[in-house]
């Protein structure tokens, strides 16, 4: 038997990753090809709307300021009836030097560097950037910024790999390692459901269904 809830559920949604070369996906599953552009593939919102269950006036959308996430986040917010507005914290991980490169040329011009950052949460990639450390206290100040802005009510967040992971992460109060146990198609969903008692649970998990 679960946790006793006390109040409504506040649900947080974040569903269409869009992945970077680099990923803690890619980190232990080696680089995937390349995500096509989005008007080459299904956007999400076209068929999500009744998988997530979002009211059509009442939620708040949320998505990165990174122009591949706010093209997605508009076509679900033209299709759902809602406004778009910035998250800052939603922000994908800073790779530092390694961004734009696929795990294995990271492996090659980085090797003990990259050796560091997978055994280490708190290791920070070549040249700077954010540990998965960092990246989980930044998503943990937005999850309860947006949960106390939006108490009792659905927020669809429009994000990327590792922002997606660390809400699951830290929802489950898993260790940093099973980020890169987790695998996430790109525009999936995942539901977390956050309640007034601080329990929180994942009622969903890289559904694709609507992509179908």
């Amino acid at each position: 038997m679960g946790p006793r809830r006390h109040g409504h559920p506040r649900n947080l949604r974040p569903p269409p990753p869009r992945r970077n070369p680099l990923t803690p996906r890619n980190a232990s599953q080696a680089a995937a090809a390349p995500t096509p552009p989005l008007h080459h593939r299904k956007r999400p919102g076209a068929a999500s709307r009744n998988r997530v269950g979002i009211p059509r006036h009442d939620p708040a959308h949320h998505r990165l300021p990174l122009a591949r996430t706010r093209e997605t986040a508009a076509a679900v917010a033209d299709r759902l009836g809602l406004d778009v507005t910035i998250e800052e914290g939603l922000r994908e991980t800073d790779f530092g030097a390694w961004e734009g490169l696929t795990f294995g040329e990271v492996r090659e011009r980085y090797p003990e560097d990259l050796t560091t950052w997978l055994a280490d949460p708190t290791a920070q990639p070549t040249g700077g950037g954010e540990s998965f450390a960092d990246t989980a206290t930044r998503i943990a100040a937005t999850r309860d910024k947006l949960t106390a802005t939006y108490a009792g009510r659905t927020v669809l967040l429009v994000t990327h790999v590792t922002p997606i992971k660390t809400f699951v992460q830290l929802a489950l109060g898993a260790p940093p390692e099973s980020l890169f146990r987790m695998e996430l198609s790109a525009a999936s969903i995942s539901a977390v459901a956050y309640y007034a008692d601080g329990n929180a649970s994942v009622r969903l998990f890289n559904d694709t269904s609507h992509l179908r």
